[in-house]
This record gives structure tokens, C-alpha cells and sequence, in this order.
């Protein structure tokens, strides 16, 4: 039998993955920029899309440094929570005694506001560790819970084969358990990166509130206060475009570990 073509509709599907929300963004900026000036609105109320992007470029050397800061912290609370939340998952997969006594103080963590953590953490901490401990908390929870999952949905027909022959439970786990979560590690990953992004602002306006602080969401909160309204903007559209990117990153990691063995990834490319 000959190869059945590819239905063209694949790749009218790709092409609308990307044009229908390209349109979507240019009709709210126009909508953005026709309310504006019908409106006459000053910029202390609602800057146009023009104004924006020209602050955006005349305050580059201010809010790139600030940008620089707050990825910093978002990437240090991401590594120490993928790294901790594997270690911990593991440590519960090999101990139930451990899940039991830990787990629930982990969930406490994650259901617990960062907000209102976060001036506490300021009173104890330098600056600089409460926004990183901020960072980490709201991270920490979802490659643990991920992982723990992924780890524990072990298919157990492969599980016995392997006691079956002698393997150990640290080989049972490095072998087997592993390889299996590692897309629930890398979806718990990504879900990680833009939380991470999340207590690092959080953690930034609760130290300018209290005069310090660096970073984009200290920038954010200093606008507002001075009314630099098209900065504030300006600060905002740089964090949401970072964090699209951290999740872009993210995504792309995970495709290229899983395309060639995973199913979900396997399927998109066929």
C-alpha cells in the first residue's frame, strides 16, 4: 500500500496556532490606541501602545539592569526548587515513613499566600534571600507534586520484572522510576518557571514597599508611586514578555528530552 499523503489541514492548524493570536494582540493594541485618543486620555491615566513602546526604548538602561535582577532571582529560585523538589520526591518514593511526616508541611507551604509571607521574610532575611526564598516557595511545590506523581505511577508489571531480577530499590528507582517521571518532572517544570517569575515580583513590590529593592517589580511599584504611568507599562510588558519566554524555554526543553520516546511528543511530530 502506498503512504497516504499528509492532510493539508496539519498545517492550516499550525498556521492559525500562530496567525489567530497574532490578530487577537493587534486588535486589542488597536483597540488600545482608538480608546486613547477618542478619549484624549492623559498619560498619568492610560498611555497609548506608542507611548509605551517609545519608554520602553528611552528607559532601556534602567529597566534592562532591573530586568537582569529580577531574571536572576527567578532563575536561582527555579534551579533550587527543581533540584529540591526531585531530591524530596525521591527521598518519599524511597521512604513512606518520610512522605507522611513531610508531605503535608509541603502542601502547607504551597496553599499559604507568598504575599503574606513575603514581609515576613523581609524582617528576618537580607533583601536579596527573602525575594530568592519567595522565588523557591511558590516554585518548590509543583515539581514535588509532579514528580511524586510521576514517580509513583510506575506501570508495577515493569516494577516486578525488575525485582524479579534482583534489582535493587535504588536501581528500581534510577532505572525505571526516573526515566518514567521525567515528563511529569518536565511539566512540573514549566509550571515552576513562570511561578518562580511570580514570587520574585511579589517578593520585589513587598521590598519597595518598604523602600529597597532592584528588580523590574521594585521598577513597577516606583513608577506608580512617582505616576510614571507609561514606565509602569513599559515595566509590565517586559515582565510578561519574560515570562513567556521562560515558558517558550521551558517547552523546547521538554520537547527536545521527550520527541523521540515520549508519546505526547512523538504524536505532535507525526
Amino acid at each position: 500500500m502506498s503512504e497516504q499523503p499528509r492532510p493539508t489541514h496539519d498545517l492550516r492548524a499550525q498556521v492559525l496556532r500562530v496567525v489567530l493570536p497574532l490578530l487577537v494582540l493587534a486588535t486589542g493594541v488597536f483597540a488600545w490606541d482608538v480608546v486613547v485618543r477618542a478619549g484624549d486620555l492623559p498619560p498619568y491615566i492610560l498611555p497609548g501602545p506608542g507611548l509605551v513602546l517609545a519608554t520602553l526604548i528611552s528607559d532601556w538602561p534602567v529597566l534592562s539592569s532591573s530586568l537582569l535582577v529580577t531574571l536572576e532571582t527567578t532563575f536561582d529560585g527555579l534551579v533550587l526548587a527543581f533540584v529540591g523538589g526531585v531530591a524530596l520526591a525521591m527521598l518519599f518514593n524511597l521512604s513512606r515513613l518520610i512522605e507522611l511526616s513531610l508531605y503535608p508541611y509541603a502542601v502547607i507551604l504551597q496553599v499559604t499566600p507568598v504575599v503574606a509571607i513575603a514581609p515576613l521574610l523581609l524582617i528576618y532575611l537580607p533583601q536579596q534571600a527573602a525575594v530568592l526564598a519567595c522565588a523557591w516557595i511558590v516554585a518548590f511545590f509543583p515539581v514535588l507534586a509532579n514528580t511524586t506523581l510521576g514517580l509513583n505511577s510506575v506501570d508495577r508489571n515493569l516494577a516486578d520484572l525488575f525485582r524479579l531480577y534482583g534489582a535493587s530499590r535504588m536501581q528500581l528507582l534510577w532505572y525505571l522510576k526516573i526515566p518514567a517521571a521525567l515528563p511529569n518532572m518536565l511539566a512540573g517544570l514549566r509550571i515552576a518557571g513562570g511561578l518562580s517569575l511570580i514570587g520574585a515580583v511579589v517578593a520585589e513590590i513587598a521590598a519597595g514597599s518598604a523602600g529597597a529593592g532592584s528588580g523590574l517589580a521594585f521598577r513597577i511599584a516606583e513608577s506608580g508611586y512617582r505616576l510614571n504611568i507609561p514606565r509602569m507599562f513599559a515595566a509590565l510588558l517586559l515582565l510578561s514578555i519574560t515570562g513567556i519566554v521562560i515558558f517558550a524555554l521551558l517547552s523546547a526543553l521538554s520537547h527536545f528530552m521527550l520527541r523521540r520516546w515520549h508519546e505526547s511528543e512523538v504524536t505532535r511530530e507525526s
